[in-house]
């Protein structure tokens, strides 16, 4: 009698524990299937509330039809799932939790990796394992520790390489102790052969490759307190391998910064591809690879913008569209907005953007706490 009653304590004992480690999940006040109707959209399309995922950042979808989600202030990484295929998700399953912001997730191989601010890890088999409390590898590479910027989207590049940025860990500085900040890295998925292939990247937080030519574009943001309106965060692009993309000298295309911009001149750097709106926050990009929205669109690059935090009037909190044609950026475009309202409050914080098998375009709302799926319904759909 008295082994059976341990038993029971040491079992109340372990849900307990469970629970602390890993608390029930709130939402944040604000309701996305509320207020998802405010969303201005082009004619023909309509948006949706596709899943409530808590603080939800990078996405990854696997063969299987399964869509990964990276979560950095809640420390976790879910599994989310549209069983019947009809355009909401119907179960939310946390992967794992307790690992140190986990804001980037990619597909590799049958395995999802996850990064750390310092490491990456490996989930094996994922597919069939994410409702087990998986296990993970950890890459043998170690990257800088500073959580400044330390956050980090990944993804593998059709070099079969897995490309990290390694963000400044500042608003604007100089590190020489360590060239790996303010960087743009790849290394061989077993962790060997890492380099630098980008220089001068304040904090991309996206990436994505040209389908039609192979080049990698990125995003980057901009340095805060230069003024409400510059400098401009940027849309680039990497022809070639150790480029410079300008920080901590120069911004935009020409904007000399005021501290460092004397010890580098503008034109032997690479300057943005496009110049995107000052302080909006440009994250996850994606091109558009699918024959589901208008022509336009295709071949395109859809933008994330986060939003500013400390301009005095609001901007960004929306969805861009930057149309590419022989690998030139052509325009910059508003596609969807309504996230920040008139009178200056936001009620979310577009993070990434993924085109999902049927073309509908995904968007992750760390702030609003959900994914929303964007689809074409107009003529000639």
């Amino acid at each position: 009698m008295f082994s059976f009653l341990r038993l029971i304590g040491l079992g109340l004992f372990l849900i307990l524990l469970r629970c602390k480690v890993n608390p029930p999940l709130k939402f944040s006040e604000t309701d996305p299937l509320e207020n998802v109707s405010e969303i201005q959209l082009p004619e023909g399309f309509e948006i949706s509330v596709f899943a409530r995922v808590k603080n939800a950042r990078a996405m990854a979808l696997s063969p299987q039809g399964i869509l990964y989600v990276g979560s950095r202030k809640e420390g976790r990484v879910y599994a989310v799932l549209d069983n019947n295929q009809d355009g909401r998700a119907e179960e939310v399953v946390t992967v794992a939790s307790g690992l140190q912001m986990p804001t980037g997730v990619c597909w590799h191989q049958n395995n999802l990796y996850v990064s750390e601010v310092h490491r990456i890890l490996i989930f094996d088999a994922i597919d069939q394992n994410f409702r087990r409390n998986p296990s993970y590898r950890v890459v043998p590479y170690t990257f800088p520790s500073e959580e400044h910027h330390g956050w980090k989207y990944i993804r593998f590049g059709p070099d079969g390489k897995l490309y990290v940025p390694v963000g400044a860990p500042c608003n604007i500085c100089l590190r020489p102790d360590d060239p790996r900040f303010a960087t743009l890295m790849r290394l061989n998925p077993d962790g060997s052969g890492a380099e630098i292939v980008a220089r001068g990247v304040r904090n991309s937080v996206g990436f994505d490759w040209n389908p039609q030519t192979g080049t990698l574009w990125f995003t980057d943001n901009g340095r805060d307190w230069m003024g409400d309106d510059q400098p401009p965060c940027e849309l680039n692009r990497l022809d070639k391998p150790g480029q410079h993309f300008g920080f901590p000298f120069c911004h935009g295309r020409s904007l000399a910064d005021p501290d460092y911009g004397k010890q580098a001149r503008c034109d032997t750097l690479t300057s943005a591809a496009m110049e995107l709106g000052p302080h909006v926050a440009p994250l996850g990009m994606c091109f558009y690879r699918h024959t589901a929205f208008p022509e336009k669109y295709r071949h395109g690059v859809f933008i994330a913008e986060h939003g500013s935090w400390n301009r005095t009037t609001p901007i960004g909190y929306r969805i861009s569209f930057v149309p590419i044609q022989q690998d030139q950026a052509q325009s910059y475009e508003v596609f969807a907005s309504g996230w920040l309202r008139k009178d200056g409050s936001r009620w979310g914080r577009p993070v990434d953007v993924l085109t999902a098998p049927d073309g509908a375009l995904l968007v992750s709302d760390d702030y609003g706490d959900a994914i929303y799926r964007i689809a074409y319904k107009g003529p000639g759909h």
